[in-house]
């Protein structure tokens, strides 16, 4: 590797670590090259919750090669180095981007959400396409990261690991609601299944334990990323890091993107959250999200597609659920835990994750994919669209870059962060980033101080 191509590359570290100014890349790294007709991959994150699928998934698309591997596990590390034996692997994700660089063209980025940004601003800013977990950020501020970043690399292909997308029936749903077929919108619920609280395969109890040491093999510090350093906890690392507030979202946030993305493909005027105002019984936050959340969220809209000027999104989790006669459903039993409910003037739908699509008027249910006028929904891999859509092919499948994954992810954010401030209205800015008329949350939930060396790149065009 020739001097200069090391100094430019350092030059961006230094810069990335420094955080408070912009980062200005060169052409040469403005954007992600391919070597003949394979996508190289760094896997960053490389089992975890969903970081095995991931990887696996992509690494089966015949034209895509997973060539680098990374996490501060040494024993994934080591499991996910047996299906790529002749993969780069490395701990540090600064490290594989300053000494492995050339040899990869894409990455993805399956690590807890408190580390998100930072690689994800790192990864556009070196000319790499990303494919990145949801919800895309933990901190209302990196929103703005991301989203400047995008538009500094127009040319690089981004998706957001909203996977359910490949099912016809929230691609069938995209279509009916667009249609306007069933009346202006006049108000949106979701309902989350479980809470931040409810312990499991996925989530802490909200217990907080006495200081563990951290797993064999397990860079703790690494893993805290730009976090303040405390102690390693039980509970806390591996997969039940989404309790903590520190450190995930709970299980709004969590799933915010799944249930949102119908929404906001059917609706552009959706843009950004004018008010959030949450509910819980919950007072201590400063370990573990809130549980019993209820939250509501107003989007000023505009146009003849929405009954009234605003727009407000009720979100319930911990299985909590809005009363089927306000929503104009008649007697029967729910699909299940987790659904998104658009109430329109001619008539209400409602979609499960991945199915059913139920279209009650006047208390009668009837099956959405039977809607007349809907086209045969082709199968697609979500995954593939990514690695089509990097290498150049012209897809339709590409669902979920990231200008959408931001406007699925900042709503759950808003709601667990308010919950922090039970029952109080707080107005929402996303130009500036602050509450006007709340400076204390302005404060307290918007932005984050990183550790040094791991800030979020500041990327411009």
């Amino acid at each position: 590797m020739h001097h200069t191509h090391l100094s430019r590359r350092e030059f961006i570290r230094r810069a990335s670590l420094a955080g408070a100014t912009a980062v200005v890349v060169p052409a040469w790294a403005a954007t992600a090259r391919t070597k003949d007709t394979v996508l190289r991959v760094l896997s960053i994150g490389v089992i975890g919750t969903i970081g095995g699928a991931d990887r696996k998934n992509i690494a089966g698309h015949p034209n895509a090669k997973i060539v680098g591997l990374c996490d501060i596990d040494a024993r994934a590390l080591a499991a996910a180095g047996a299906d790529h034996p002749d993969a780069f692997t490395c701990e540090d994700y600064r490290e594989a981007f300053d000494k492995h660089g050339d040899q990869f063209d894409a990455v993805i980025v399956a690590t807890p959400d408190h580390s998100h940004c930072a690689i994800m601003t790192l990864a556009l800013a070196r000319g790499k396409h990303v494919y990145g977990q949801k919800p895309l950020v933990q901190q209302l501020a990196e929103l703005e990261f991301i989203d400047a970043a995008v538009r500094a690399r127009p040319n690089l292909v981004t998706q957001t690991g909203a996977q359910r997308i490949e099912h016809a029936v929230r691609r069938a749903a995209v279509d009916i609601l667009k249609s306007g077929a069933l009346g202006k919108v006049i108000e949106v619920h979701i309902t989350f299944g479980g809470g931040a609280l409810t312990g499991g395969h996925y989530f802490a109890d909200g217990v907080l334990g006495d200081p563990v040491d951290p797993p064999p093999g397990f860079n703790y510090d690494l893993w805290l990323n730009g976090a303040e350093h405390e102690p390693c906890r039980p509970n806390m690392v591996e997969r039940r890091w989404r309790s903590w507030w520190k450190y995930g979202g709970g299980q709004i946030a969590d799933w915010s993107v799944h249930l949102t993305d119908v929404l906001m493909y059917a609706f552009p005027e959706l843009q950004t959250p004018a008010s959030v105002c949450s509910r819980t019984p919950t007072r201590d936050v400063s370990n573990f999200h809130a549980d019993k959340v209820l939250s509501t969220l107003t989007y000023r809209v505009a146009g003849d597609r929405f009954a009234n000027s605003t727009c407000n999104f009720y979100f319930y989790d911990s299985h909590m659920k809005p009363d089927r006669a306000h929503l104009g459903l008649g007697e029967g039993e729910w699909p299940g835990g987790i659904q998104t409910i658009v109430v329109c003037e001619g008539g209400t739908l409602l979609l499960g994750p991945e199915g059913p699509l139920e279209i009650w008027r006047e208390g009668v249910k009837t099956d959405g994919m039977a809607w007349p006028g809907l086209p045969t929904y082709e199968k697609f891999s979500h995954w593939h669209a990514f690695v089509d859509k990097a290498l150049g092919k012209q897809t339709p499948h590409l669902w979920m870059p990231f200008a959408i994954g931001l406007r699925c992810t900042e709503p759950g954010l808003l709601a667990v962060k308010a919950a922090k401030y039970p029952g109080q209205v707080l107005n929402w800015d996303r130009a500036s980033l602050t509450f006007p008329n709340h400076p204390r949350a302005t404060a307290e939930i918007v932005h984050r101080d990183y550790r040094p060396g791991f800030e979020p790149v500041r990327v411009s065009a």
